[in-house]
């Protein structure tokens, strides 16, 4: 198989090293192309990826110069447009070990109109989840306990090489012209946070089947180049302010978008409900409360809720955050009143497949 990694990176060159190591010693008898795009660091790693340019071929990597970041959405869809000689990429980051026999498990699961994702064997950082394996071996690449993650997984590989559950997250192999029928990332969430779960939603309206793969696995040490990155003052297991800044604006534009909040299954599957164009008529009402219910609506008069603000509560606000469900549930035109809430609906299209495409 012939297989483009693709991997932005921002003062990661600590992770970048370790992650460049652990695929050229597992890639097997693939060929692999490692894409990395230095999104404006200031810790070495364009002069490291000039030197690695220069001793391997299937090294290829792109500079922007800063000093602002354009991040995940602008980089990874250059590195995949521009960069990636083959028809076969995958969405890497640099935080992650490559196991022994991924590729071989993208090899014989991918094709054309799915998506494989690899399995992350994690530290316990975050709360567990059946999506993936917990299993310490380090936080750091200098505390990496390599030999004992290998025996471990040597032994865990053999029981679940046939194992697929639905699902999608990094890493994640594709087929290029699969990525590129759909526009790629919305720009709209430059420069990263919530692009993920985006073009999640919107592969799955385009007919993509996801298969996660127990047998191929990467560790990762997660989250290093986002909320957990010390040069943004995060740390393992710490937020960076500026990923909290990001991830709350965009979690607001998805909501715009979407009708909802980021929804999954348990194996992270996207859980996406009907769109429909909605307003608000708010009567009594203030500034906090229309800021609050703005993100809600896009100006459609498909469904109409009138709403008073004298009388709007809590349980009010599920609604609203729930209405796209409740259309749904409801199947029918007309009117009806939840809590202190009248919802109208004139009419029953639906707009998300309008969704699918970024031009």
């Amino acid at each position: 198989m012939k297989i483009s990694l693709i991997i932005p990176s921002r003062n990661n060159l600590k992770y970048l090293k370790w992650c460049y190591d652990a695929i050229r010693k597992h890639q097997g008898d693939h060929e692999v192309q490692i894409c990395i795009a230095d999104d404006a660091s200031t810790d070495g790693t364009w002069g490291w990826c000039v030197q690695t340019m220069e001793k391997d071929l299937k090294f290829q990597a792109i500079r922007n110069k800063g000093p602002e970041r354009q991040g995940l959405v602008i980089l990874n869809d250059r590195l995949i447009n521009e960069v990636a000689r083959h028809d076969i990429c995958m969405v890497y980051h640099a935080d992650m070990y490559l196991m022994p026999g991924a590729l071989d498990q993208i090899e014989h699961k991918l094709k054309e109109k799915t998506i494989v994702s690899l399995t992350r064997i994690e530290p316990s950082l975050h709360p567990p989840g059946p999506e993936k394996m917990l299993f310490d071996c380090g936080l750091e690449p200098e505390d990496f306990e390599e030999q004992k993650l290998l025996e471990w997984f040597k032994e865990k590989q053999l029981h679940q090489l046939t194992k697929v559950t639905e699902g999608i997250f990094a890493p994640w192999a594709f087929y290029k012209k699969d990525f590129q029928e759909i526009g790629g990332h919305d720009p709209l969430f430059a420069p990263q946070s919530k692009e993920d779960s985006d073009i999640f939603n919107r592969f799955q309206l385009n007919g993509i089947k996801f298969i996660q793969t127990w047998g191929g696995c990467v560790y990762h040490l997660t989250c290093r180049g986002s909320r957990f990155n010390t040069f943004s003052g995060g740390a393992p297991g710490k937020n960076s302010d500026e990923w909290i800044g990001t991830t709350t604006t965009n979690m607001k534009k998805f909501i715009k978008k979407w009708g909802t909040p980021v929804l999954h299954d348990e194996f992270m599957k996207p859980i996406i409900t009907p769109v429909y164009k909605k307003s608000f008529n708010i009567t009594n009402s203030n500034t906090q409360l229309e800021e609050a219910l703005d993100i809600w609506q896009n100006g459609g008069t498909d469904i109409i809720v009138e709403i008073d603000g004298n009388n709007f509560t809590n349980d009010d606000f599920n609604y609203i955050q729930n209405l796209n469900a409740i259309v749904k549930d409801s199947g029918e035109l007309g009117e009806f009143e939840l809590g202190n809430i009248k919802i109208i609906i004139n009419s029953l299209e639906t707009y998300e497949k309008e969704l699918i495409k970024c031009e």
